[in-house]
């Protein structure tokens, strides 16, 4: 146990060296006592008032715009008909409808993605072995969302050792680019739409690097058997299913470029109908060649010419890579981000995403109210989980960008000092509005603009734990759907680049988050890992989403943890999140009734859909394995 614990603890306690003149090491045998007792108030003897951390079960009582996107709004990904069949009352208590195993369980976005990793396990494979390939098979039947194409993050937990790991597969940009790449001639912001399709959207791909670097050390399989499952799917084929019909119907770009076209639509240039089987032997190929000879197979020779040739040559948007761009890209791997919740250790991806910090920044926000006395769904709830929502991602547009490139105070962030300060913004009886980022006594970080980027929200996420209790958190994407348009060697190519402020300054000051050669931009993946204060693993969980995973994320964190909901019954409830701006209520489900209360406190409120892909397990005191899969997307949880 110690070994976890004295690896993550520093971030959730560092206000003690640096409010209270201590040293940055801490007690680890009082911190022992402080989880296992659960207390619920610890005052800091010699700190200034205002720096004590009160973790009190009584509800907080301390004392809208909407956030700007650059250009126009991409629509959420289609939900699937499965979606209409399931009542998402947040009233009601729900019964638990979760998949049950003993061995080992996948939870992925499609049927034949979550056997192909089945099938790893049931040959003895690691949990990295089948995140491995659910990922290539989801590149064959939902290649708009995720692929070799794009990026990833992926959070490791090994049972031996009780060790988390994060491992970084973010696309990067090319070393030619520059702060300005996407503005118009005359300095103008284009929409986000302008940029998208075509070349210079591209980042240079990084999950096949980053799939490498997480098998050498916890693969058990051979690399080459990864691909069996995915190559067989792309060779024989499968049918289109309804939601990736609708997807590719609704594409303005798609069919601009000739590979997609061809691909994707009739001859006639309507969408392939409902049932068609898609075959993929270009990606197939791809596939055998990457088996072979490894990642080197990607980033070097044919396949690298190829997208380099597609990103130059092409007429929309012709973009910057450049062959040593791909030669020369790493995955990484980064410590994560923890931060004690409740009796629990909650652990996140790193920057360049801004998911780990801005989820643990809610709950940390959440840390003195006693969300269990709260209805779930009720407007009270609502109210305040989206009120510490706005604090978050105000922090998130200042600070949060690679850290490669920009000092991101990371464990000031997560503070509890500085978090329980800030949780004093939010009143039970007043909406703050519009929040501000909070000050952060640091040069390096004092003078940022804030500016939020748009994302788009095609994106993948897998969770997983094999019969020896490993687990894989993994989020993966190319962007918007079916990213730049472009296709390579049976797979698209990814749009991440626009995960950039498309404006290097705001109020004459840099913006953290600015275009930079070989820099990666801020993404909102939140892949995530809660563990016990034994340092045994309690729940895997992610969602794709765009900026609203943040929200998708704590909100199933929550319901999990807080109100005692089985995961199946956690994802199911609908979802209510706030980006700085107006509170998003999810269309269709009886959040409906909160409208006038919430208004009364202050918020604007909208409906629309919130088609999260919510894939999340919990591992129960025994040992038994519980599955959701989110019924706004073709998911599915197997166990055996």
């Amino acid at each position: 146990m110690d070994r976890i614990f004295t690896k993550h603890v520093n971030s959730s306690i560092s206000f003690l060296g640096s409010k209270c003149g201590m040293a940055d090491s801490f007690n680890l045998s009082f911190l022992r006592k402080f989880i296992f007792l659960n207390i619920s108030v610890l005052l800091l003897s010699g700190c200034q008032p205002e720096n004590k951390l009160v973790l009190s079960d009584q509800p907080s009582v301390a004392s809208n715009m909407e956030s700007k996107n650059q250009g126009a709004k991409a629509l959420p990904e289609a939900a699937t008909e499965k979606q209409k069949s399931v009542k998402r009352s947040p009233i009601k208590t729900y019964n638990d409808t979760s998949t049950k195993s003993e061995k080992y369980m996948v939870a992925a976005a499609n049927p034949l993605a979550a056997k192909a990793g089945i099938a790893m396990l049931q040959m003895g494979g690691s949990a990295v072995d089948a995140a491995i390939a659910t990922q290539l098979a989801l590149n064959v039947v939902e290649p708009q969302s995720s692929g070799i194409g794009g990026g990833a993050f992926l959070m490791h937990y090994q049972s031996s050792s009780r060790l988390i790991e994060a491992y970084d597969g973010r696309e990067k940009a090319p070393a030619a680019a520059t702060s300005d790449m996407f503005l118009k001639p005359d300095g103008s912001l284009p929409n986000f739409y302008d940029v998208v399709p075509g070349g210079l959207s591209v980042g240079v791909p990084g999950a096949l690097r980053m799939f490498e670097l997480a098998h050498k050390k916890h693969g058990k399989l051979p690399w080459s058997k990864l691909f069996g499952p995915a190559i067989r799917l792309a060779e024989e084929g499968f049918n289109i299913s309804q939601r990736l019909h609708y997807l590719i119907k609704i594409d303005r770009f798609l069919k601009k470029f000739k590979t997609s076209r061809e691909f994707f639509y009739t001859r006639d240039g309507y969408a392939k109908p409902v049932g068609t089987r898609l075959v993929n032997k270009p990606l197939a190929n791809t596939f055998r060649k990457i088996s072979k000879g490894g990642s080197v197979a990607f980033y070097t020779g044919p396949i690298a010419a190829a997208i380099i040739n597609t990103i130059q040559a092409v007429k929309t948007n012709p973009g910057r890579m450049k062959l040593n761009d791909l030669t020369a890209y790493r995955a990484i791997k980064r410590n994560p981000v923890c931060s004690f919740y409740r009796k629990w250790l909650v652990c996140g991806m790193p920057p360049p995403t801004s998911g780990g910090i801005t989820t643990l920044q809610i709950l940390g926000l959440l840390q003195g109210t006693n969300l269990s006395k709260l209805t779930p769904g009720s407007s009270a709830a609502i109210h305040l989980i989206t009120e510490a929502s706005r604090l978050a991602f105000a922090d998130r547009s200042k600070y949060l960008a690679d850290e490669d490139f920009v000092e991101v105070p990371k464990s000031k962030l997560i503070d509890p000092g500085y978090l329980a300060k800030r949780a004093k913004l939010i009143s039970v009886k007043k909406s703050m509005g519009r929040a501000k980022p909070g000050i952060i006594k640091r040069k390096s970080v004092k003078n940022l603009g804030s500016y939020e980027s748009y994302e788009g929200e095609s994106t993948s996420h897998i969770s997983i734990v094999d019969s020896d209790g490993n687990a894989v958190s993994m989020t993966s994407s190319i962007e918007n759907a079916f990213g730049s348009r472009l296709m390579v060697g049976g797979f698209l190519l990814n749009n991440q680049l626009t995960d950039f402020s498309f404006l290097p300054t705001s109020e004459g000051k840099p913006v953290a988050n600015r275009v930079e050669p070989n820099k990666r931009p801020r993404s909102s993946m939140s892949p995530m890992l809660v563990v016990d204060n034994s340092a045994k693993l309690v729940m895997v969980i992610g969602s794709p989403g765009g900026s609203r995973i943040i929200g998708y994320v704590a909100k199933t964190i929550i319901a999990t943890l807080d109100w005692k909901k089985g995961i199946q019954a956690a994802i199911n409830m609908p979802h209510f999140v706030n980006r700085n701006g107006v509170t998003e209520l999810e269309k269709g489900t009886a959040l409906v009734s909160n409208k006038a209360s919430l208004e009364k406190l202050g918020h604007k409120i909208i409906f629309r859909k919130l088609t999260s892909g919510l894939h999340g397990i919990i591992i129960g005191r025994d040992g038994t394995l519980s599955g959701g899969a989110d019924p706004r997307r073709e998911g599915v949880a197997i166990g055996d």
